[in-house]
């Protein structure tokens, strides 16, 4: 199988700009998620990095075990630290000093060079597998033996908590043999086996050492950690000897459960490693291969190639159903069904994964309740999801709808999904949680905080909405003309003929309510008091949809007007700059940010839906998605894909210039919409069942 794996390198001259590097970061999932993380230097900075961050039950309940390995290299007396680590009092040692390059392709290596000597370490996670393993080559060029020792750092806590020295009801134990160590805590929370292809284990005395978290600190969260050092790993290597040697870290929630993880993957040898590491080399090409395949002869950009298997890291087994789901971002986000179902095109449908598509419908399938499907799973609480949305359940028939269009598959549907979406219909026109209804105009009517702008300070929302808020009337509609879609193509002439009426009295309503002349946009939010004339992107999903509620002329006015007044080079502005709650920036304590996330701050999610309404009202016609290409989703794909989490897309940025990534370093939606808009609209690669499932509409 020819490698074509894309790369990033940060050479020499980018590492030395420390602290652009220490905002700099890399990320490994292993489909659970779980994962790896840090920054290019090696220094974790959040509490969210590190080299092990196990989910005890996927993808949720996650938790930091290996926070990092240090090495350190010693030469007849000389002893060179290659790690780095950052206390209150700065970073020490400066490791990174030896650092000459690191690169991504796709798993992160780091390349020291000490005098004579050079040390490569190369990280990745097997799919499916609350572990990593870590591979090292060491050349020794000099005219002495080298000893290298692998020094970890060690915790048990969940990844939104930090551990407190002082007052810690438990302490770490430690069962060594020749080169492996069992640790776990004396209390049951984890257990995590590191083990050694090459050399032995030292036990130490077990010292705990302060780690300061510049991001976290500037976010105004818990910045302070304490990571527990129970030994070390340690190598020789002869005077020029080239020595390759790997360290394992399995974890489990107790030994026994660690143990049969660690016995699955290794039983000795570096060769099971290399099969571990080959495997995954492979599993990534062929996401490349499925994607080229299905759209060639597409020519396959480096920044394409880290879109697709950016995709893949959100795409998770959930255990409570055995079925897949989507995390919404790294580090700290869940599966959440608003972010699950927007992906959803992009990340399983343009991408050829037509199967996980399948398994995501089902599991948010299974816990729909009350005709609402979850908004998220939080970590803590594991199978325990919240039901505090409006716009996720009607997302969920769009997700459906584009599904048909790749797949043609209507008996999957018709077998598995119709009552659950008919059930759905039937809820909203009765009444269902937080208020939402079918109000006397045939529109959605709901409660505060329930649409994607949910933030809040101390549980009074931020921008409240309530009402009817305009992107739920246009997916209502959509889901609507689905539904009557769906029940004529299944001779359910009853509720096709139903839901064409309340599609229509809608789409009346929708248009005579929430056009505003001055502006020549429309309304955000329309209550039976006010009607919020706040110029805010949420309008263009109703020109995007394939079932639009507005005509052509009203929707080339919202896409000109979103254009005007929230373009933000790499998404759209969450609020008009001319607006006096304008925020620019997303900096700071919660406080703040939360007053910025929907106020001002440019999302790249909604790149997706902006690409899609101005190619629709120019026909796809070649020189327009030229311009589109160029002008919209370039930047991100060229610039933001390189810069902050290396491969992939960041949640949000700064609403002012330069815009600086904000948020999450790699987030679901940021990736699935523009790859989304970039293959279907701009490559103008359209869904092969697309005219059939859409003809009574085109």
């Amino acid at each position: 199988m020819e490698n074509t794996l894309p790369k990033i390198t940060v050479d020499s001259n980018a590492l030395s700009d420390v602290d652009k590097a220490l905002k700099t970061e890399w990320l490994v999932t292993n489909g659970l998620g779980g994962y790896a993380s840090s920054t290019v230097l090696g220094v974790n900075t959040r509490k969210y990095h590190g080299l092990l961050v196990a989910a005890f039950n996927p993808p949720t309940d996650r938790r930091v075990l290996l926070s990092k390995l240090d090495e350190e290299v010693q030469v007849e007396k000389e002893v060179y630290q290659l790690g780095a680590n950052e206390s209150r009092s700065g970073i020490e040692p400066k490791g990174y000093r030896f650092l000459s390059k690191f690169f991504l392709s796709p798993f992160p290596t780091f390349t020291y060079v000490i005098s004579s000597l050079r040390l490569s370490k190369t990280v990745f996670m097997p799919n499916g597998k609350n572990a990593t393993v870590v591979i090292y080559e060491v050349t020794n060029q000099g005219t002495e033996k080298a000893i290298v020792r692998v020094k970890p750092s060690l915790n048990s806590r969940h990844f939104h908590s930090v551990t407190e020295k002082e007052g810690l009801r438990w302490s770490f134990t430690q069962k060594s043999f020749e080169n492996r160590v069992t640790v776990q805590p004396s209390i049951p929370l984890s257990a995590l086996i590191l083990s050694s292809t090459e050399g032995r284990y030292i036990e130490g005395e077990g010292e705990w050492t302060e780690t300061h978290f510049r991001a976290d600190s500037s976010r105004g969260e818990n910045s302070l950690d304490h990571v527990y050092q129970p030994g070390f790993f340690e190598v020789e290597v002869s005077s020029n000897e080239s020595k390759p040697f790997c360290l394992l870290a399995a974890a489990g929630k107790d030994e026994s459960h660690a143990q049969s993880l660690f016995s699955s993957l290794y039983r000795g040898g570096l060769k099971e490693i290399d099969a571990l590491l080959n495997t995954e080399l492979e599993r990534r090409q062929k996401l490349l291969e499925t994607f080229q395949n299905q759209h060639a002869p597409t020519v396959v950009e480096e920044w394409l190639k880290w879109l697709v298997l950016a995709a893949d890291s959100f795409i998770v087994h959930r255990q409570s159903t055995q079925t897949k789901s989507v995390i919404a971002g790294y580090h700290w986000f869940e599966d959440w069904g608003r972010d699950a179902l927007i992906s959803l095109p992009g990340l399983t449908l343009v991408t050829g994964r037509f199967n996980d598509a399948r398994e995501i419908l089902l599991t948010f399938k299974h816990y729909c309740r009350k005709g609402l499907v979850p908004n998220r799973f939080p970590d803590a609480a594991g199978d325990k999801p919240e039901y505090n949305t409006v716009d996720a359940t009607l997302w969920y028939f769009n997700a459906v709808l584009q599904y048909l269009k790749y797949t043609g598959d209507f008996n999957f549907v018709k077998t598995e999904l119709w009552e659950t979406l008919k059930s759905i219909i039937e809820r909203h026109t009765q009444g269902t949680l937080h208020d939402i209804h079918v109000d006397k105009d045939c529109l959605i009517e709901h409660g505060p905080r329930l649409t994607w702008m949910d933030a809040a300070i101390n549980s009074q929302p931020i921008t409240p909405r309530q009402g009817r808020a305009v992107e739920i009337q246009a997916l209502w509609y959509n889901a609507l003309k689905i539904m009557e879609l769906l029940a004529t193509r299944f001779n359910k002439e009853a509720e096709a003929k139903n839901c064409c009426s309340m599609a229509e009295r809608a789409k009346e309503s929708f248009a005579r309510l929430f056009w505003n002349p001055q502006t020549d946009c429309l309304f955000d939010v329309v209550d039976d008091a006010h009607k919020d004339a706040s110029v805010r992107p949420n309008q263009i999903i109703a020109a995007a949809l394939d079932f639009p509620i507005l005509d052509r002329a009203r929707c080339e006015k919202v896409v000109e007007a979103v254009q005007r007044n929230l373009w933000g080079v790499f998404g759209l502005r969450t609020l008009s700059k001319d607006d006096s709650r304008y925020t620019g920036t997303y900096m700071g304590d919660r406080v703040h940010r939360d007053t910025a996330y929907h106020n001002g701050t440019v999302w790249a999610w909604l790149l997706g839906p902006f690409t899609t309404a101005f190619l629709k009202l120019r026909n796809h016609e070649k020189e327009w998605r030229d311009h589109a290409f160029q002008n919209f989703l370039q930047p991100l794909f060229q610039e933001e894909v390189f810069r902050a989490g290396l491969g992939t897309v960041s949640e949000i940025f700064d609403g002012d210039s330069p815009h600086a990534p904000q948020g999450c370093v790699s987030q679901a939606w940021s990736v699935a919409e523009p790859l989304r808009a970039y293959v279907e609209d701009v490559l103008f690669r359209r869904p092969p069942y697309e005219r059939e499932v859409l003809k009574s509409h085109l």
